[in-house]
């Protein structure tokens, strides 16, 4: 696990890692977050658990999407499922906003003022739509203010590790040239890091840090690209 971190005076934000407790067997092992992987529910559950208690949260007031690499973002005033999204958006104190990835990009987001706090997925093809442009505005739309957002981007695949066929890259550089990126080799690649804060601040917000840490070179953290057949990482974000 990652230690917990402020990202603005009294919200928290936190990552957790592979290998810390879980219970889940391989190659799911251990601490796979993910439900939509073909890890055992109970293994799921039980490891959702551990990750709260660790955190020093309430499993119960954590809000998981169904994440389908879209733009799509969800206000929610309750814990449970937010449905087929890829952010979320809250001003309910008391909830904990939860983010998968296994290589994509976790985003937490955070205006302390307002008490809006928001996470997102942002995925090849979420980048290329935007995704982190769409939790901005929907966060303003909830009273934020984007002078005051603070950003935190997750463990990812870094650009020298993700690569990608040269349509795919056009397909992502056509809206955020900065994530045109070059693997070791000197092939394609999309830098999700460098695009999505480059969409970030276009949209204002200037206060963006990040755990710069790539997955797929991480034993420690979960790779699709690495590993195929793999569990999920989660990012939490809440109001402390």
């Amino acid at each position: 696990m990652t230690a917990v971190t402020e990202i603005g005076p009294g919200v928290r934000a936190a990552f957790t890692e592979r290998y810390a407790g879980g219970v889940s067997a391989a190659p799911f092992d251990t601490l796979n977050l993910g439900a939509g992987v073909a890890d055992d529910p109970s293994a799921v559950a039980e490891n959702r658990r551990i990750a709260a208690a660790r955190f020093g949260f309430d499993p119960d007031r954590v809000v998981w999407m169904s994440q389908v690499h879209s733009a799509d973002v969800a206000v929610v005033d309750a814990p449970g499922d937010a449905g087929r999204v890829d952010a979320v958006v809250t001003t309910r104190p008391g909830l904990v906003l939860a983010t998968l990835a296994a290589d994509c990009l976790p985003i937490l987001a955070a205006d302390p003022v307002a008490g809006v706090i928001g996470a997102a997925h942002s995925g090849r093809v979420g980048t290329a739509l935007g995704v982190a442009e769409a939790l901005v505005a929907e966060m303003v739309r909830q009273g934020a203010s984007v002078d005051r957002i603070s950003a935190l981007l997750g463990p990812a695949i870094c650009g020298a590790c993700y690569e990608v066929p040269p349509h795919l890259q056009r397909e992502v550089t056509a809206r955020t040239p900065e994530a045109a990126g070059r693997t070791r080799a000197g092939t394609t690649s999309v830098d999700l890091r460098a695009g999505v804060t480059a969409q970030l601040e276009r949209a204002g917000v200037r206060r963006v840090s990040a755990d710069g840490r790539c997955t797929l070179e991480s034993p420690e953290l979960f790779s699709h690209r690495r590993d195929a057949k793999t569990g999920r990482l989660a990012g939490f974000v809440w109001r402390a």
